[in-house]
């Protein structure tokens, strides 16, 4: 479909593999950072307790990942991106250079491909008070986060992304235009839908079918090129290899548009590769405000408070109930004759009842709960 070369924009890649791979011992890893991300916590005197036992070192929490390095044998390192965390919880062990004294300590299960791994980080400071802590919260924080973003980092295809006509907007995210009349050639007969191109991504939508879209953000496109096809001068958008190595066309009239478009998506991706936009935003000291908070909050909860507290005149209540026992067991007892009364007409209820026993008030039956309640008068 694709035949000559017209024009090429072969564009600098870096594939993302940070938050995709598991790695050990990388050279200088914790200080080669690519660009965009940021290291939002870092969790110290922490024990690579399976694979460097012995070892103190750092736990870093950046927003693609989470890095260990030794302190005591520089080369010694992990990386653990958070797509190939599995499962994540907290335990406390016991060390037994510190005299079997309880430590906490992060557990992750980490999967890449047919591949586990596992992995427990200790604390090791010997701090009593640490032990109550969550000072491993960051890293389930972080995580959350990282799932609810996937559209920042991913090649997304027929996803939730578009509502009537409009494409849903992220946070931080700006649209600069919206490119209507847009064929997408992956099929003979084509689509037509419409372009929306903003500043983490483009977004192809079928104009009869919305939920029929892709979604791909621009640290996920390896080339574009504008190419000769059958249909014309096309746009072709090659992806990434963690993008699945998808060859996308796009065909767009008149011809000015679609070079006018081809240069747009250039210049963005340019900006977008210097400075990513990865969507995991955390502030560590905001979160451990948070925290304490709630816990203060949690623990004013569990208190006495006198003043919370009304005094009820509960005679009512038990005069009421009395009564509503009473009735519902007449007749019901074990070993008695059930007696069966003719109904009467209730003109207060304007239909036939039950005789009410002597002693008993109509009113009593819907007193059951002792709430004041408004009658209104007819």
């Amino acid at each position: 479909m694709l035949k000559t070369l017209s024009k090429t924009d072969a564009l600098p890649q870096s594939l993302l593999w940070e938050d995709k791979e598991v790695k050990f011992d990388t050279p200088q890893l914790q200080t080669r950072l690519r660009s965009g991300e940021k290291i939002l916590d870092t969790i110290y005197h922490i024990e690579d307790s399976k694979g460097n036992p012995g070892d103190t070192g750092r736990l870093l929490v950046t927003n693609l990942r989470i890095i260990w390095h030794s302190l005591v044998h520089k080369k010694f390192n992990l990386s653990i991106g958070y797509a190939r965390i599995g499962t994540t919880n907290t335990r406390l062990v016991h060390m037994h250079t510190k005299g079997r004294i309880p430590s906490q300590a992060l557990y992750i299960l980490a999967i890449r491909n047919e591949t586990r791994f596992e992995f427990l980080f200790t604390d090791v400071s010997g701090e009593t008070a640490r032990r109550d802590q969550p000072i491993f919260a960051s890293v389930f924080d972080v995580h959350h986060l990282y799932q609810r973003t996937f559209l920042y980092r991913d090649l997304k295809l027929r996803g939730a992304i578009v509502q009537a006509g409009q494409l849903i907007i992220m946070p931080d995210e700006q649209v600069y235009s919206q490119v209507q009349g847009v064929w997408n050639l992956s099929s003979d007969q084509g689509n037509l839908g419409s372009f929306v191109v903003t500043n983490i991504r483009l977004v192809w939508f079928a104009d009869a079918n919305e939920t029929f879209n892709l979604s791909l953000p621009y640290l996920q496109i390896e080339a574009l090129r504008i190419r000769e096809s059958k249909y014309g001068p096309a746009l072709v958008i090659q992806t990434a290899e963690t993008a699945g190595g998808y060859v996308l066309g796009f065909r767009i009239d008149p011809v000015e548009r679609l070079n006018g478009l081809f240069k747009e998506l250039g210049s963005l991706h340019t900006i977008y590769t210097e400075q990513p936009n990865f969507g995991v935003h955390y502030d560590p000291l905001d979160a451990r405000k948070r925290q304490a908070a709630a816990a203060e909050e949690a623990a004013q909860a569990t208190q006495f408070k006198i003043e919370e507290y009304q005094e009820l005149d509960e005679r009512q209540e038990r005069e009421i109930n009395t009564k509503l026992n009473s009735y519902l067991a007449a007749g019901s007892l074990a070993g008695t004759e059930h007696v069966t009364t003719e109904p009467i007409y209730c003109k207060e209820l304007g239909f036939a009842m039950e005789r009410i026993p002597e002693g008993y008030k109509l009113q009593d039956l819907w007193n059951v709960m002792p709430t004041k309640m408004a009658t209104l008068d007819e």
